[in-house]
């Protein structure tokens, strides 16, 4: 057995070198995630008070599209951090997939707010 076929049969550094990296996506995806989470979060639980002078007919449309969104912008946001979570798993072995699932998470949080914002009926 030759010398070059011992180089050969060494593993190959080069398929290590794009996992390495790939945390900084997860962490890049974390630090907007996490306060677009909250932001999001204390907008929905906030806004009920747009609706503190409305009158009976406008409170009752109100209420009526409130619950509703904000059991999704809730569920929502969940998906958000969940979605974050697994990039963070995905680190080690799939580095392609959580490069996505880091870039997905805080878009799946800017979905959700705005889909909290065309449910709710505001005055």
């Amino acid at each position: 057995m030759s010398q070059t076929d011992a180089q050969d049969d060494a593993p190959d550094d080069d398929q290590d070198e794009f996992p390495r990296n790939t945390w900084i996506a997860s962490l890049t995806s974390t630090v907007i995630t996490l306060p677009a989470v909250f932001l999001a979060l204390l907008y929905s639980m906030l806004t009920p008070m747009a609706c503190d002078s409305c009158t009976e007919a406008e409170g009752d449309r109100f209420d009526a599209s409130f619950g509703p969104a904000f059991v999704v912008s809730c569920c929502g946001l969940a998906l958000g951090l969940g979605v974050l979570l697994a990039s963070w798993v995905c680190v080690r072995k799939r580095p392609a997939a959580a490069i996505l699932l880091a870039v997905a998470a805080p878009v799946t949080v800017l979905f959700t707010w705005m889909l909290f914002t065309g449910l709710v009926e505001t005055p």
